[in-house]
């Protein structure tokens, strides 16, 4: 979605400090129910690997726990848990136990916490191995973002290590192979193949600069996550898209997904049928996602930049699905200073979609 040679090459994640994100609650805590709310700060460590620990230490089953979103390994990160079966006192107890993972914060509530339980996500990153020069460009490129929002594409934590979720999902989708046996699994590899739906279509919106304009036929999305419409007064939607009061949506796709019209339609079947799948395939697997709009852009808030000997530390807030390396991709090139470890805690919320 932009030519790397144009940006400059900025390097992140050389530690986890260099990747700071704190999940915005959808909900505070009732301080009544079955469940334990806790909130956890977690250095270098996976969310399932803290819900595992958490669990084990607490005798507790994992399927039982939940968590509104999953957090980048290499990252410092703050989020919410929930623990059910257990109680304040016993979580409490375990503060201090852990060099890696912090008990800040203990309530009790009545639900269970599921993907996508949460506002947003806050981030502080540092990108570093900058001159003047390319910091300026930065600036300037994310100052404009900040104004018009940015393609909310699927990130590459989205597709696994090897980048291969979604072809593996294609291959048990089309019936060429059989599913992995573990329902988790078989779900993350279908969100992938979903997402890679998605960006196919947003890629081509951004191709033709229609990715924040209204097409008659379009389903529109009031923000914030407000309703979905379709697009028939083309003038008066452009209005309320250059306001930021809508924007377009794309497709992910699953067999109950609600439908643009026209030519807009047309092709968002296209990107579909590229992979030979149909919905026939669909409401198969309807099980595994029953389809859902996301919008084509997506706000950048609160965003501030501070400059830093060598580099530039940026912070800003984007709603839950949104993924920080992709507003931060269009300003420079990124380069990880070390291996990420399969985490997805650039966008820090967002389950396998349906």
């Amino acid at each position: 979605m932009n030519d790397p040679t144009t940006r400059p090459h900025a390097t992140f994640k050389q530690s986890p400090e260099d990747f700071v994100v704190e999940e915005l609650d959808a909900y505070p805590a009732s301080g009544e129910g079955e469940h334990v709310y806790v909130r956890i700060r977690k250095r270098a460590l996976t969310t399932d690997a803290a819900l595992d620990r958490l669990a084990r230490a607490l005798g507790l089953d994992p399927r039982a726990c939940g968590a509104a979103g999953m957090k980048d390994r290499e990252a410092i990160a703050t989020q919410r848990l929930s623990l059910h079966g257990t109680t304040e006192a016993a979580v409490q107890a375990l503060a201090g136990r852990f060099d890696d993972l912090e008990i800040l914060e203990v309530a009790r509530h009545a639900n269970k916490l599921r993907p996508g339980h949460l506002r947003g996500n806050r981030f502080t990153i540092r990108l570093r191995d900058l001159d003047d020069a390319a910091v300026g460009a930065i600036e300037a490129t994310l100052g404009g973002l900040a104004r018009t929002g940015f393609p909310n594409a699927f990130g590459p934590q989205r597709f696994g290590r090897d980048g291969d979720n979604a072809d593996r999902a294609l291959a048990f989708v089309r019936g060429e192979a059989p599913p992995p046996r573990d329902a988790r699994l078989r779900r993350l590899l279908f969100s992938a193949l979903q997402a890679r739906w998605f960006n196919r279509v947003l890629d081509a919106r951004v191709r033709e600069g229609t990715f924040a304009t209204p097409l008659a036929g379009d389903l529109l999305q009031k923000h914030p996550g407000g309703a979905l419409f379709v697009c028939e007064d083309v003038e008066t939607d452009r209005a309320r898209a250059a306001a930021f009061e809508v924007s377009p949506t794309g497709p992910i796709f699953g067999a109950k997904m609600a439908q643009p019209t026209g030519e807009v339609w047309t092709r968002e079947r296209a990107a579909l049928a590229a992979d030979g799948v149909g919905d026939a395939d669909l409401e198969r697997h309807r099980a595994l996602g029953e389809g859902t709009r996301r919008t084509l852009r997506v706000p950048m808030e609160e965003l501030a930049l501070e400059r830093a000997p060598g580099g530039l530390i940026v912070r800003m807030v984007l709603p839950k699905g949104a993924y920080a390396t992709t507003a931060l991709g269009l300003a420079a090139e990124l380069v990880q200073a070390r291996p990420g470890g399969g985490g997805e805690g650039e966008r820090g919320d967002e389950a396998p979609a349906t």
